[in-house]
């Protein structure tokens, strides 16, 4: 039993730990599995309230529209920060500035920033809800883009991405625990990859259509049409994305004898209108101090499982910017020498391997689960996910050692294309591993632990997007891609202590002083 992950001889069952199928052995020892509510075969984690308000309860329909409306804008959204890529050396030109500035203050101050703001949005989140923050995110993103196309000065230009870094944090950072307030265990790595592939799509294809926009109008022409797909934007979520938080109360495990001794009569709901539901405030949803759920991320840091999340996708998502970063630079050099358009186009390949990827991963991070539970007398391990790094690391080494080569030796463009392809599809299994692996081991704290994740992905990218050209210039492509190779295996061989020990971290971190004052 365990698969591969060591039991821990203090907590049989510690937070993460969870059962999706019964099985003898497992209903004997554990609990009535009988009285709890089941998708099939499959019992359901966490366990809905009988509330027609609470999310879990709602229609299929209704939560993936909002689910589709959440990744789409976050896409755009995302696309933002990297969609001036292509046109850096026309800044640069026009602005008379280094190629290091324009890369650090207009795509990795923006990063930074999204970071560094997701600590306040996170807090206000849990305790006043989630809808206000998207619908005041959507009209602020709206409002920098018109600022960004109106802008003539360098300096303007700067001010508004800070702004609008500012106004991205919550569409960036909480669409993902949006996906445990409305979906189960089993049904969570499906539609994290509905968000995976629409973030790939605003990175990649943001990059594409920008960079036929700043050859063919002008850059600041980006700006003015992104406005443009931020007002159907703002429309959707004000009339669609209702609030998902939950505060009431929710069944938990009861075990037979408990449950022949109590019997409490629950008061439902009466179901929200849907007016009701578009209430931009409700009040305070949890008696939380909001500065210390501002600080909360800052600890968390210290939990296994969400370093390894934050080290992971952190690294993976900085290398899928610099690596597009870096091929500019490539592309627009001899033997290649491309416009701003063609490289634009360099990133359809990596598109269509995205959208490829992402649904793949998300239906391997549910399947391969659930087949692992079976094995597992029909327990699940948070760590199970972990297995996806088995595909993402090969996949991350071959094409970065790939494209350091084929770029050094000047090779035709299809081999640089064929390895940057190669890379790409390693995100969005890294993404999955990583994303859904700590919402599973820290439900409770999955807004502050993305927001640990989210702070240093933005670090990560701001000090690639400011020293890359220039470590570029002085390495050339084999040096900077073979260190990125040995730095990324580093990262990727924390997956071994993180799947063997996991659960012996998690009953650690139960059981720590740190993890009980945090539980408060």
């Amino acid at each position: 039993m365990g698969c591969g992950i060591l039991q821990d001889s203090d907590m049989e069952y510690p937070p993460g730990t969870a059962i999706l199928g019964a099985s003898p052995t497992v209903e004997e020892a554990v609990v009535d599995t009988k009285s709890l509510k089941r998708d099939g075969n499959i019992i359901l984690q966490p366990q809905p309230s009988d509330s027609p308000n609470d999310p879990l309860n709602w229609s299929p329909a209704w939560k993936i529209s909002i689910m589709f409306i959440l990744a789409f804008s976050s896409g755009v959204t995302t696309a933002l920060g990297p969609m001036v890529t292509p046109g850096i050396h026309v800044v640069a030109r026009k602005y008379h500035v280094s190629l290091d500035m324009v890369g650090s203050l207009i795509i990795g101050l923006l990063a930074f920033w999204v970071g560094f703001t997701t600590f306040f949005t996170a807090s206000g989140a849990n305790i006043w809800g989630k809808r206000p923050f998207f619908v005041f995110s959507t009209a602020l993103l709206l409002a920098t883009n018109i600022w960004g196309f109106f802008g003539t000065t360098f300096s303007s230009l700067t001010a508004m991405r800070v702004v609008q870094g500012i106004a991205s944090a919550p569409l960036e950072t909480l669409v993902t625990s949006t996906v445990s307030d409305l979906f189960f265990v089993h049904q969570r790595g499906t539609f994290l990859s509905i968000w995976g592939c629409m973030l790939a799509s605003g990175v990649l294809l943001g990059q594409t259509i920008s960079g036929a926009i700043i050859e063919r109008i002008s850059f600041e022409a980006t700006f003015g049409i992104s406005a443009l797909i931020f007002i159907p934007i703002l429309f959707l979520m004000f009339f669609v994305v209702v609030e998902t938080t939950y505060g009431g109360p929710r069944a938990q495990k009861i075990n037979a004898e408990e449950k022949e001794k109590s019997f409490v009569t629950i008061e439902l709901d009466e179901k929200e209108t849907y007016r009701q539901k578009l209430r931009l405030f409700r009040g305070r949803l949890s008696r939380e101090s909001y500065w210390k759920g501002v600080i909360k991320p800052l600890p968390l840091i210290a939990y296994p499982a969400v370093f390894f999340s934050t080290i992971v996708y952190g690294s993976y998502f900085t290398w899928l910017i610099t690596i597009s970063l870096l091929a500019v630079s490539a592309f627009s050099a001899p033997p290649y020498n491309l416009s701003p358009g063609q490289i634009g186009l360099t990133n359809l390949p990596l598109l269509g391997v995205a959208l490829i990827g992402s649904p793949i991963s998300g239906w391997m991070a549910d399947a391969v689960v659930k087949c692992m539970a079976r094995r597992n007398r029909g327990v699940f391990e948070p760590e199970f996910r972990l297995t996806l790094m088995l595909i993402a690391t090969p996949l991350a080494t071959a094409g970065f050692l790939g494209f350091g080569m084929s770029v050094n030796n000047g090779a035709p463009l299809v081999w640089p294309m064929f390895f940057m392809c190669i890379h790409a599809l390693s995100v969005p299994f890294a993404s999955q591993a990583s994303l859904t692996y700590v919402i599973d081991c820290h439900p409770k704290d999955a807004n502050q632990a993305f927001v640990t994740i989210n702070f240093a992905k933005a670090v990560f990218t701001f000090l690639a997007t400011t020293y890359a050209n220039s470590w570029y210039a002085s390495a050339g492509p084999r040096g900077v891609f073979d260190a990125i190779t040995l730095i990324n295996l580093g990262i990727c061989t924390l997956t071994i202590p993180a799947y063997v020990f996991g659960k012996r971290f998690r009953s650690m971190v139960a059981r720590s002083r740190l993890g009980r004052s945090m539980a408060r």
